[in-house]
């Protein structure tokens, strides 16, 4: 009996030990449970985050025209990528033709693309924002046509990435082709922060550069929803993005395109290499055609374009000619040297002074001074320059902004070259030099020396841009512009402009006469100087004003570059310049009066 009791009592002890051991686990497992929890209840959650966040990008502002045109903007550029390894190879092909259908780019393309490499591929760089919300909403629709499926990284994870459409930079974009160039000049891409922006390289995209950049990115902080998306309460952070300021040109389009056209059809008629016209208005200096036939677009540059890149008003410099007889006579009065009814010998066309032979294309024996301006006399002008000193004659013309920049702040702008005063005082240079050889200019320098005299001897600075314009709020900031400079005394600007009116009515300008308007002007023909000597080529210029009784008053130059079909500058500057004047009388810049036209009808009747 005492057997069975020790038996029996072992058995307890042994039930008691098993719940005692039963137990001390249940409480560990419970503690390393507890303590997991407490891990994660104190430790770093990987919960969805709450709030979003989001930058937008700043664009570079806008070129504006006068008449409210954009003739530069910027617009922005999306990429699409997609993983190849996603695409389920059997609806590859359902993936081909609905990218293709929605972004526009061939299939043929897309394909190439696909088939270069596995893994991520970017299908375009160049998306523009309207075909971004198209492709936008294509992604979400093959995702749920079952189009991409995951796929199994080496390590073991598995991907699932679709299609992709992102923000990935700005496209200068020019919606009137190659309409103001090469005024307005062109930009170049660079990286910021792995973004496509702009910088302007030549014309007023490099001018104006550093005004056009986009200020400052946008950025908002709020909280999301359960697709991610940005819910704006009063929690939220804006700040908006400022965009660059746009520039407003003084330029009219509906004007320039006319001017344009006319340049255009006048190269091809003459055979010339270019042809360069410049309308100015004559109080205020505000250029409202700067015209060249030579132009390019500014997003596809061939290397055909290069001789066009730059703006020829500005940059090409040339040996003016005849033009320049107007000015110099005009520093002969201004110094009392010469009176306009002085008699001057004209050497039956033709005259040696020292080793030279100067000769004129119309013979004369005598001549009055101003008629040496109005019929062109290269024996004349060469005479009566004798009377200046040289420095007189350097100052003078630099007054008139010959060698100096035309204050319009261009770049590469040409400043041009003159005689030393040294040289100006020997009898030959100042003959060749005031007959217009020897010396270089550029158009735009010579139209605002002749602005002087339709403006009563003031010189202003021409502009082209008048104004940045904040797109945001509209304000705007008038750009700083230059006082104008008295050149000569009224008096003499006065009698420059009687003697240039007497040059189109009886001179070489006749072939821009136009009934009802005050027209004034001079013709300059000049050989072209190459490899040191003068060759069988010309350009050929006129510069003049167009004005009416309505108070509309205009400078206008025309430079013809390297005419084949005739040289002489009466048939190939002044043809431009006519057609220049009767376009303006067409759209109401010019308005001829009607009874002072039928008054010179009827005098040319007469004659």
């Amino acid at each position: 009996m005492q057997g069975g009791s020790s038996t029996m009592a072992n058995v307890e002890l042994n039930k008691k030990k098993k719940i005692v051991i039963l137990f001390l686990l249940i409480t560990f497992a419970f503690a390393v449970f507890a303590l997991v929890m407490a891990g994660k209840a104190l430790g770093e959650r990987h919960t969805p985050r709450l709030y979003t966040s989001g930058t937008t990008k700043a664009m570079r502002g806008s070129l504006i025209s006068a008449d409210g045109f954009h003739i530069a903007t910027t617009r922005k550029l999306y990429k699409a990528t997609v993983n190849t390894r996603n695409i389920d190879p059997d609806k590859k092909e359902l993936f081909v033709q609905l990218f293709s259908i929605y972004s526009g780019i061939p299939d043929k393309k897309i394909r190439q693309k696909l088939g270069k490499r596995r893994g991520n591929v970017v299908l375009s760089y160049d998306i523009s924002p309207k075909r971004a919300q198209y492709l936008k909403s294509l992604a979400f629709e093959l995702r749920r046509l079952g189009i991409f499926v995951e796929y199994e990284t080496p390590s073991g994870d598995t991907i699932l990435h679709g299609l992709n459409v992102v923000e990935s930079g700005e496209a200068r974009v020019y919606p009137y082709g190659d309409l103001l160039t090469p005024l307005i000049g062109y930009p170049r891409k660079f990286e910021e922060d792995g973004y496509t922006r702009n910088r302007g390289i030549k014309g007023l995209e490099k001018q104006f550069d550093d005004s056009l950049q986009a200020r400052r990115n946008g950025y908002t902080y709020a909280p999301r929803d359960a697709n991610n998306y940005k819910r704006l309460t009063k929690e939220s952070l804006f700040t908006p993005p400022l965009d660059g300021y746009d520039l407003q040109l003084t330029i009219p389009v509906t004007l320039q395109i006319r001017v344009e056209r006319i340049a255009d059809a006048m190269k091809a008629y003459l055979d010339a290499e270019e042809i360069m016209v410049v309308i100015m208005r004559s109080d205020d200096g505000e250029v409202l055609s700067l015209a060249s036939s030579n132009r390019f677009l500014p997003t596809q540059i061939k290397k055909s374009d290069y001789s066009a890149l730059n703006t020829g008003a500005l940059e090409y410099s040339f040996e003016p000619g005849s033009v320049l007889k107007p000015l110099v006579f005009s520093i002969l009065l201004e110094h009392g040297k010469v009176n306009p009814f002085d008699i001057v010998n004209g050497h039956g066309g033709r005259f040696r002074m020292g080793r030279k032979v100067i000769t004129d294309e119309h013979k004369f024996n005598w001549i009055s001074a101003e008629n040496v301006i109005v019929h062109s006399s290269n024996i004349g002008i060469a005479q009566l320059a004798q009377k200046l000193e040289g420095d007189e004659f350097a100052e003078g013309l630099r007054n008139f902004g010959l060698t100096r920049p035309t204050g319009m702040e261009f770049p590469y702008e040409k400043r041009g070259v003159l005689p030393s005063i040294r040289q100006l005082n020997a009898e030959i240079y100042k003959a060749t030099t005031a007959y217009g050889y020897g010396l270089r200019v550029d158009l735009m320098q010579l139209i605002k020396a002749y602005n002087v005299f339709n403006n009563g001897g003031k010189a202003v600075t021409p502009i082209v841009a008048n104004k940045l314009i904040d797109p945001a709020t509209g304000e705007t900031i008038a750009l700083e512009t230059d006082d104008p400079v008295q050149v000569l005394t009224p008096a003499t600007a006065a009698r420059m402009k009687k003697i240039l009116i007497k040059t189109v009515r009886e001179g070489t300008g006749t072939g821009t006469i136009t009934p009802g308007l005050e027209l004034g002007g001079k013709t300059g023909t000049a050989h072209i100087a190459e490899g040191g000597h003068y060759v069988n080529q010309y350009n050929t210029s006129f510069l003049g004003f167009a004005n009416d009784t309505q108070g509309h008053r205009y400078t206008i130059g025309v430079t013809v570059i390297k005419p084949k079909k005739y040289h002489f500058a009466s048939l190939t500057a002044v043809a431009v310049n006519k057609k220049v004047i009767d376009m303006m009388v067409r759209e109401g810049y010019l308005v001829p009066d009607a009874n002072t036209a039928a008054e010179e009808v009827a005098i040319s009747a007469k004659h």
